[in-house]
């Protein structure tokens, strides 16, 4: 009996993980319809700064359209990477563009052992003489 739970267990465990990791498989591009990927259903690239601004990427203490836009900026915009981590922030907590930049920045410095403060939080690091 306990052979068969472990049994059980562990195929539960695989389809778990396969799931997770569903957008690192190499699946053929006829199934590609059949498990969606998981960036491609609420994320859409904004690759220009006119597009970031229309999707709300902008505010009066961080403001694209006047400092990029209007003055012919032809760089292709933001971060990728970053402005799907803010865009994903909004969602999921329900904070405004600059809320979501600012939590952004803190779970930064706290991978880095930095403090909100912008103190290490490393004992051995020297911050007096």
């Amino acid at each position: 009996m306990l052979f068969y739970v472990s049994i059980l267990a562990f195929a539960a465990l695989f389809c778990m993980l396969l799931y997770r990791y569903r957008a690192h498989l190499p699946v053929p591009e006829r199934l590609r319809t059949i498990i969606p990927h998981p960036s491609r259903d609420n994320y859409a690239p904004l690759s220009t700064f006119a597009d970031q601004a229309a999707a709300g990427m902008t505010s009066s203490t961080f403001d694209i359209e006047a400092d990029n836009i209007f003055q012919g900026d032809v760089r292709a915009g933001l971060d990728e990477q970053g402005t799907q981590e803010v865009m994903e922030i909004m969602r999921r907590e329900n904070v405004n563009f600059d809320q979501a930049r600012l939590i952004r920045h803190h779970r930064h410095l706290a991978a880095n052992g930095i403090d909100p403060s912008g103190m290490p939080l490393d004992a051995k690091a020297v911050t007096r003489l």
